[in-house]
């Protein structure tokens, strides 16, 4: 091959650009270059700012709502713990007011039950009484009959009827 061919062979070479070309595509690449450091690069710069901030705000606002809700999760527990609290004391009031009310009706039960038995006392001595006054009459009409038919004379005065049976009563209880 002669040197010819081959100089325009290298010449020829797609893979070698013209020097015009090297000049308009680095003052194209220059153009966009700081077209897109002017326009793009801040609109993109703006928009990783924005999610950034949408990022902290969102996680703040994360850590805000989670420190609420343990402060509110406290304060929960700190009244549940006053209402067991309360809930034990109004247990053991009731208790207290429970024994209280049993104790009061003990005693007005002792004190009817007293009374019941006071009363029945008092029926009973007067029955009593009653009996012994018609026991009395009874045996002192007897024991003038007895004594009539022993002695074979009628006893009519009342008086001293009386006065015998009750003096022979009296030394019966005497005795006993």
């Amino acid at each position: 091959m002669s040197p010819l061919i081959r100089l325009s062979e290298e010449a020829a070479n797609p893979l070698i650009p013209h020097t015009a070309e090297l000049i308009v595509g680095t003052i194209a690449f220059i153009l966009l270059f700081l077209v897109m450091r002017s326009k793009v690069v801040p609109m993109f710069e703006k928009a990783f700012a924005l999610r950034t901030e949408a990022i902290q705000g969102g996680m703040e606002k994360a850590e805000k709502a989670q420190r609420d809700a343990e402060q509110a999760l406290t304060e929960y527990t700190a009244q549940l713990a006053d209402a067991r609290g309360e809930a034990q004391k109004i247990r053991e009031d009731a208790r207290v007011q429970g024994v209280a009310i049993i104790e009061e009706l003990r005693t007005k039960a002792q004190e009817e039950a007293a009374r019941i038995t006071e009363l029945a006392t008092a029926s009973i001595e007067a029955e009593r009484q009653a009996a012994i006054k018609a026991l009395r009459t009874e045996v002192g009409t007897l024991a003038t009959e007895l004594a009539s038919k022993i002695v074979g004379e009628a006893l009519d005065d009342q008086v001293r009827q009386s006065r015998i049976v009750d003096r022979f009563l009296d030394d019966l209880e005497k005795s006993n």
